[in-house]
């Protein structure tokens, strides 16, 4: 019982101090706003709406490109168009008759109304074998990350998204976010799904053997070119 009241005893004071520090750092940042005068508060709403009004400008020229849509290239050389009229580019290289492909299809589309800043798009790896050629795009699907017009990298596969079918949507933008192609203000340290399986199975306690999604044989159900 006495251990257990010096636990108590402990997590007490630690939240003490911790909301002792919480409010020292609120004073700072009033006394901070109290130096202010006139002049100071009127600069920096000026700063903020023209912050808001750039922001506004460049979401403008971002919808006039296509973005905020998951759209389908006609064709190569309108490749090499977006690439060099979009900052931010993620293209997937399809198959339709690739199961897998439906499955980044459903994801690719969320995420590109989430990401405006970033163009998604995707084309049929049939219908452009010289881009499949200079890109090296050997096994479908494949997306690939592009920014400034350059190469970031490439999503072979689901090997990077969990090894699983079941990958979630917050899985695969973590995985674009990598190659700084996203606007991403999550932990890039731990992949989202590793960090839902790991509360659930604090809760849980042992993992039951068998319950698992993964497909151990991943790369069997790529398509090699």
């Amino acid at each position: 019982m006495a251990g257990n009241v010096d636990m108590g005893a402990i997590l007490s004071q630690q939240l003490i101090n911790a909301a002792r520090v919480m409010e020292e750092q609120v004073d700072d940042e009033i006394k901070n706003l109290e130096k202010l005068d006139e002049d100071d508060l009127e600069a920096i709403k000026r700063r903020r709406l023209e912050a808001m009004k750039n922001m506004q400008k460049k979401k403008a020229e971002w919808m006039q490109q296509g973005h905020g849509e998951y759209s389908e290239i006609p064709e190569e050389k309108e490749f090499f168009n977006i690439t060099k009229n979009s900052q931010n580019v993620v293209c997937h290289f399809y198959r339709e008759e690739t199961f897998r492909c439906k499955i980044l299809d459903k994801h690719l589309n969320i995420l590109a109304k989430k990401h405006l800043e970033t163009k998604f798009c995707k084309i049929n790896a049939e219908k452009c074998p010289f881009l499949c050629d200079r890109l090296k795009i050997k096994v479908i699907p494949t997306v690939i990350l592009i920014k400034d017009a350059q190469t970031r990298g490439y999503v072979v596969g689901f090997s990077e998204l969990g090894n699983t079918d079941e990958f979630s949507t917050e899985m695969l933008e973590w995985r674009i976010a990598q190659n700084e192609v996203i606007t991403y203000s999550g932990d890039l340290m731990t992949p989202p799904d590793d960090a839902k399986k790991s509360s659930k199975t604090n809760f849980i306690g042992k993992k039951v053997k068998g319950r698992g999604k993964r497909n151990d044989g991943d790369s069997s159900d790529e398509n090699d070119w």
